[in-house]
């Protein structure tokens, strides 16, 4: 009963959180000065033809009046129509959200593996060389912004050693009709191995991009939670037993050390997220950030607060996960 009031109470802190951030959206993003109506007209267009524009979008009332518009198609689930295409907002949104989250999910697979790894060694090999140059290599990724790195990988490896895609999600001359937008999962599912080398192929360089800085932290937070771990009794018992280095370091050290890495790696995917809107741009690759860039651009309103809604959304909902997740790994939360 406590964990269902805890979980009851965490979504609606969710809630006021969303509502918060769609106050502040709307109206900063209408008090900045432009005109999106006129974005949309021709140098021709007349008086008459704005004010028709206006009212048909609403910007003839107030911002007040407009918010609680807005709201009340929200809570029927319609956030608007986009005034660059003219389609759906929702529509527009749920489309590129996919293509989003397979690169968030695949950027932090890597980051995760890259980083444990790197967190496994140092610890294996602590105030020894390999130690110091695994940190100095974690300080030297985590300096070095993502787009950045994003800009190196393309002159690496799309224009000095071009095997990987640097634009685009597939490749148009592929032959197959998607059922969804996850195209990897789909393609997984299909057993689609040369479509899989495709997505892989356009998805890698921007994946890493985002995974490396996310990667060096992970491992100094790792490493520096085992180090801690190593010195406590149950893991020189561990070694008592006869348990080789690598063994104590995996299996006894290992799990409990995991836990506020857990937590860090659950608010950073979060910004992980966030980081894709430069590095879609960046590579061209079709999903929620390189249309947010898009929309900001065209100061299509509705668009932005659609956009910025959801970002809102998933970052909420990862962080409840992480710390539901984490009250389970930890008896001492679970039985407090």
């Amino acid at each position: 009963m406590t964990l269902l009031r805890a979980i009851l109470l965490r979504l609606l802190t969710t809630a006021i959180t969303l509502f918060g951030v769609a106050v502040i959206v709307f109206v900063v993003i209408r008090v900045v000065p432009g005109n999106p109506i006129a974005m949309m007209l021709p140098p021709g267009a007349t008086e008459a033809d704005i004010l028709r524009l206006e009212t048909q979008y609403g910007f003839d009332k107030t911002i007040p009046q407009q918010f609680m518009i807005w709201l009340g198609g929200v809570m029927q689930g319609d956030f608007g129509t986009s005034i660059s295409t003219r389609q759906p907002v929702s529509g527009l949104v749920l489309s590129r959200l996919p293509a989003t989250l397979e690169l968030s999910i695949v950027a932090l697979i890597i980051a995760v593996t890259l980083g444990g790894t790197m967190a496994l060694l140092g610890t294996r090999f602590r105030d020894s060389k390999t130690e110091g140059a695994i940190d100095v290599t974690a300080g030297m990724a985590l300096s070095i912004p993502d787009f950045l790195w994003g800009l190196v990988l393309i002159l690496l490896f799309g224009v000095l050693w071009p095997v990987f895609h640097i634009s685009g999600r597939i490749s148009p001359s592929l032959d197959i009709d998607f059922t969804t937008n996850f195209y990897l999962f789909e393609a997984l599912l299909r057993l689609r191995f040369d479509v899989i080398a495709d997505l892989i192929g356009h998805m890698v360089m921007p994946a890493l991009a985002l995974a490396i800085p996310l990667a060096a932290i992970i491992a100094q937070l790792l490493k520096q939670s085992l180090k801690e771990t190593m010195h406590l009794d149950y893991v020189t018992l561990a070694r008592t037993k006869g348990y080789g280095e690598a063994k104590v370091i995996t299996r006894e050290a290992l799990p409990n050390a995991l836990l506020p890495t857990l937590t860090l790696v659950g608010v950073q995917f979060t910004f992980l997220i966030g980081g894709t809107v430069i590095i879609e741009r960046l590579f061209s690759y079709e999903g929620l950030g390189n249309m947010a860039i898009d929309a900001v651009i065209n100061r299509d309103l509705p668009l932005i607060q659609g956009i910025v809604i959801l970002f809102a959304l998933i970052f909420t909902l990862v962080n409840l996960a992480v710390d539901m997740l984490y009250v389970v790994l930890n008896p001492r939360l679970r039985h407090a």
